[in-house]
């Protein structure tokens, strides 16, 4: 499942969100949750895309926003990060889901109109 933003993890991510970019531009400075920060703007062919990086000595991302093009009313999905934990040595960085009291599990192809992204297309033969 793609998760908007997911790519922002990953430790190849300057070439990931680079890959197939065809104009970038820097917008000027902004202040995202008290920081100030450099807005970047990316295009590429399905999607445009928009990086507050924090000004200074610690350059990193405050806001992302993704523009869909390739999906009708072209819906827009913004992710605001407020706390990044750098310091956390990797051998203590895990996650646990712990669902809350009450809830249910679904599973994910009960979920498949939910999204207003398309199916996606099959393999010959599939």
């Amino acid at each position: 499942m793609a998760l908007p933003g997911a790519d922002l993890l990953l430790g190849n991510v300057h070439d990931t969100r680079m890959a197939d970019v065809i104009d970038a531009k820097h917008i000027g400075r902004g202040v995202i949750g008290g920081v100030e920060c450099e807005q970047l703007a990316f295009r590429n062919q399905d999607t445009d895309w928009q990086l507050w990086v924090e000004v200074g000595a610690n350059p990193i991302p405050h806001k992302f926003v993704i523009t869909s093009k390739a999906v009708g009313g072209a819906p827009q999905y913004t992710l605001v990060i407020r706390d990044w934990k750098t310091d956390v040595p990797a051998d203590e960085i895990a996650f646990a889901f712990k669902p809350p009291e009450g809830a249910k599990k679904v599973e994910l192809d009960a979920l498949a109109n939910l999204d207003e992204l398309p199916p996606a297309a099959l393999a010959k033969g599939q």
